[in-house]
């Protein structure tokens, strides 16, 4: 455990600090994962905790503060960024419809009803836009959540494009003309979906940009704030950093090693860039100085990655109450959160890390950023084990929970 001295300025209590500590030692020594990297930086002090190993096993090596994991959905944040900027340069308007880019998405069907056959449709009553993907309103996403059972859930397994397909076998041209052969599940702008949005954006910004989406990024958001270890590939000389991925079993709580994603696969090159977090791998350092470039309202140093107004209409909750009340997800969900443009914002206090206006998002290998301007707080928490249940990680929970109760003044 390290940290830079708490006093005065930062409000940071050092004895809280251990109890943080001691919480996630917890997880670790119960074997619900085999290490984890934490990181709070307040008003410009950074305090971190390292603990356990990359794997399970005597001969797994010691987790450092450097080691690489999978994003997974924390993605989610840096593909919104990254579609901000070419908003900004007017490469995209966020209510023109995406066809001029996506041709798959022109002229799109809707499902009569969710539990609908596939041709038992009608016509869309306005073309998707750039804000529906931002919003998660496209009428694109995780169908499961409305009805596991339909046809559209059934079509979209078949053609290993939902949630529970770690990544898409084929190409991003591949992915959109898979996706322009089903119907929507509900009207574009009618009620927020998860995740599925987020992929077609990072579509969206390669074709905008005329490169693709991990030159993009790297070029106007990694580079320039210095994010040296993230991407969607891994040198092979740098693999021993890499901290293997794990599943929780949901009957039984075993934990085993999760199928499909061994870390060699991350030193090929990706066919299918997910912009909703199936491969970019990062570090905790990395996403701290993203975190701080929003902190900072878009500026990091010497660079300026976004206005201030871009950022404040990212975190501005865009869902209204009827969208919400349409919107099933994680039980209560919507009571205390909003969505803005690509970013979860917490709408009203209901536990010690509730602060409203605090943004940012988690990912299912227990992965979390979150940025807090009133409290001058960013906190990452990185670690590779994915729940047995739809729901967030303890660790995660018990994460901020933590680095909360920290804070004193």
């Amino acid at each position: 455990m390290e940290s830079d001295a708490f006093a005065g300025k930062t409000g940071l209590s050092a004895a809280r600090l251990s109890r943080m500590h001691e919480t996630l030692l917890r997880h670790v020594e119960r074997g619900r994962l085999p290490g984890l990297v934490a990181l709070i930086d307040r008003r410009g002090a950074e305090h971190v905790d390292v603990i356990g190993t990359l794997a399970f096993g005597r001969t797994a090596a010691p987790m450092r503060r450097d080691t690489i994991f999978r994003l997974a959905s924390v993605t989610k944040l840096i593909t919104a960024v990254a579609a901000m900027i070419l908003v900004e340069e007017c490469k995209l308007r966020l209510d023109d419809p995406v066809e001029e880019f996506l041709p798959e998405l022109a002229r799109r069907r809707v499902l009569r009803t969710i539990d609908s056959e596939l041709d038992d449709t009608v016509p869309a009553k306005r073309p998707i836009t750039v804000r529906d993907l931002l919003t998660f309103r496209s009428g694109y996403g995780e169908v499961a959540f409305l009805s596991p059972a339909c046809p559209l859930q059934r079509a979209l397994v078949e053609a290993r494009l939902p949630l529970s397909t770690f990544t898409f076998p084929g190409t991003p041209d591949e992915f959109m003309q898979c996706l322009g052969r089903l119907p929507l599940a509900h009207q574009p702008g009618e009620r927020w979906l998860y995740h599925m949005s987020a992929e077609i954006l990072g579509v969206l910004i390669a074709r905008a940009s005329g490169t693709t989406l991990s030159a993009f990024m790297r070029e106007r958001i990694f580079e320039p704030l210095g994010m040296k270890d993230t991407g969607f590939t891994v040198p092979k000389m740098q693999l021993g950093r890499v901290a293997t991925c794990f599943q929780t079993d949901f009957s039984t709580g075993e934990v085993t090693v999760l199928e499909g994603a061994p870390n060699e696969i991350l030193t090929s090159p990706c066919t299918f860039e997910s912009g909703a977090g199936d491969q970019l791998v990062s570090t905790a350092d990395d996403m701290l100085a993203f975190g701080r470039m929003l902190l900072n309202r878009g500026a990091y140093r010497k660079e300026r990655i976004l206005s201030r107004l871009s950022v404040e209409l990212m975190t501005t909750d865009q869902l209204s109450s009827e969208q919400k009340a349409a919107s099933p997800f994680f039980e209560n969900f919507w009571d205390a959160r909003g969505w803005g443009l690509g970013v979860s914002i917490v709408t009203r206090r209901d536990d010690v890390a509730g602060v409203p206006g605090r943004f940012g998002w988690d990912g299912a290998f227990s992965t979390s950023l979150y940025v807090d301007p009133h409290e001058e707080m960013v906190g990452v928490l990185m670690a590779q084990c994915r729940p047995g249940a739809l729901r967030l990680p303890p660790v995660v929970l018990d994460f901020w929970t933590s680095a909360y109760q920290a804070i004193d003044d």
